[in-house]
């Protein structure tokens, strides 16, 4: 359920912000645009928002700035505790994960996350889909931003390229997690009620914003 990765994001948590404003070389392309991809992610949610792997809560505050209400939820303590350094006592930051976390305390219009989907197998993506198909009403959004691929080929190439550039970190990290593939996400959301479609924001992000379309 994406936990299996905790402590490396719990030993991210210091530095996660130096790596997502460039400063580390292997991963300066994953996060080109960083700010454009939040700020895209903010402004296509609705109005009550519950946002998955807050992090240090840049993307939570982006939504805030726009007058939206959050309810936020992340697995990693350390990154809690950086999220409130951040944001104050201004939103709701609670233990949880994409597949077990607890309900907000009023119904929510959109589901958000960047840099996170990629956690959970293809498998445990269509069930969180399906998860949050139950929350949502008629022309409700998921709106998230994550490293993914045309098709398989694609990613295949990516994987090899990363090694020709020595940057195996990279690498590994792309063989390690779950990155799938737009065929994929699309027919998962389409299994569950959704259409969604896809904007690429760099080499590696899309955002992919899937619209309920029946309850």
């Amino acid at each position: 359920m994406g936990r299996e990765f905790l402590d490396l994001f719990e030993s991210w948590a210091d530095s996660y912000d130096q790596t997502v404003g460039g400063y580390d070389e292997e991963y300066r392309e994953v996060f080109a645009n960083y700010e454009d991809i939040l700020n895209t992610v903010a402004s296509k949610a609705k109005n009550v928002v519950l946002e998955f792997g807050v992090g240090t809560g840049n993307l939570t505050k982006k939504l805030l700035e726009q007058g939206k209400t959050v309810y936020g939820i992340e697995p990693s303590e350390p990154m809690r505790k950086k999220a409130r350094e951040k944001l104050g006592e201004h939103v709701p930051i609670v233990d949880g994960d994409f597949l077990q976390f607890p309900l907000p305390p009023e119904p929510v219009d959109t589901i958000v996350s960047t840099y996170a989907f990629h956690h959970l197998t293809d498998e445990e993506k269509g069930e969180a889909i399906a998860k949050y198909g139950e929350l949502l009403k008629k022309g409700d959004k998921i709106v998230f931003a994550d490293t993914a691929f045309r098709d398989k080929q694609a990613f295949w190439q990516a994987v090899q390229e990363a090694k020709e550039r020595g940057f195996h970190n990279l690498a590994d990290d792309l063989e390690r997690e779950y990155y799938t593939t737009l065929d994929v996400l699309t027919k998962l959301f389409a299994e569950h009620g959704f259409s969604v479609t896809f904007t690429q924001k760099n080499a590696f992000v899309w955002v992919m914003e899937a619209i309920k379309q029946a309850k």
